[in-house]
């Protein structure tokens, strides 16, 4: 089974919403599956065929590990896995692991998030903080909105290579959200997969174990 993430928020075949929420996937090149976040555990799922979904649930939880119970537009419960614990995270204990903001990236996040307790990342212990391994842009309109905190669940640096980020990021003076750098769409495409795909192709990188 092939299954594509749609990044665009522009797409006929999805709903904006799901749009907005990076909830949106094609299976097999032509079939679109939607997912929409309805709170910090639950998504609706919103497909043709709702007979095998294991792997596309999975490949959604890949990037959002905390949402464990998914249902049918009809509220009928599809498949229940163990919830995530969840903890309040004060923004000044976390560590970005990333540079860049992408502004309209921002803009659509905001567009759905309306209190601290919507935000939710996965992160990994660190030297006695916390390194955001993804919602970054989340973690931006938090600080920006004046959240003093956000809510956020434990995942292990699956990668290998997420404190050779943090080293990276903390050489240009990133220690916490605020000091991350808002860019246009275009300029942090640029700069944020120019930065990715030179670390990812120096055969020489050994992954942080």
């Amino acid at each position: 089974m092939d299954i594509e993430r749609i990044n665009s928020y522009s797409d006929r075949r999805f709903a904006p919403e799901v749009l907005r929420q990076h909830g949106a996937f094609v299976v097999d090149g032509k079939y679109p599956c939607g997912f929409q976040i309805v709170n910090e555990h639950s998504a609706l799922v919103y497909y043709h065929d709702y007979t095998d979904l294991d792997e596309i649930l999975e490949t959604f939880r890949f990037y959002t590990g905390h949402i464990s119970r998914f249902y049918r537009p009809d509220g009928e419960l599809l498949k229940e896995y163990e919830d995530v614990e969840l903890f309040d995270l004060p923004l000044e204990r976390i560590q970005p692991s990333q540079f860049y903001v992408d502004r309209e990236k921002l803009e659509a996040v905001g567009s759905f998030i309306q209190r601290p307790e919507d935000i939710v990342i996965p992160v990994m212990e660190y030297q006695g903080r916390y390194v955001s391994e993804d919602g970054h842009t989340r973690l931006w309109l938090a600080c920006k909105r004046g959240y003093g905190q956000v809510r956020a669940f434990l995942e292990k640096d699956a990668g290998g290579y997420l404190t050779d980020f943090v080293r990276e990021a903390q050489s240009r003076g990133i220690y916490h959200v605020e000091d991350m750098e808002e860019l246009a769409h275009p300029e942090y495409e640029v700069k944020w997969n120019r930065f990715c795909e030179d670390y990812f192709s120096d055969t020489r990188q050994v992954p942080s174990a």
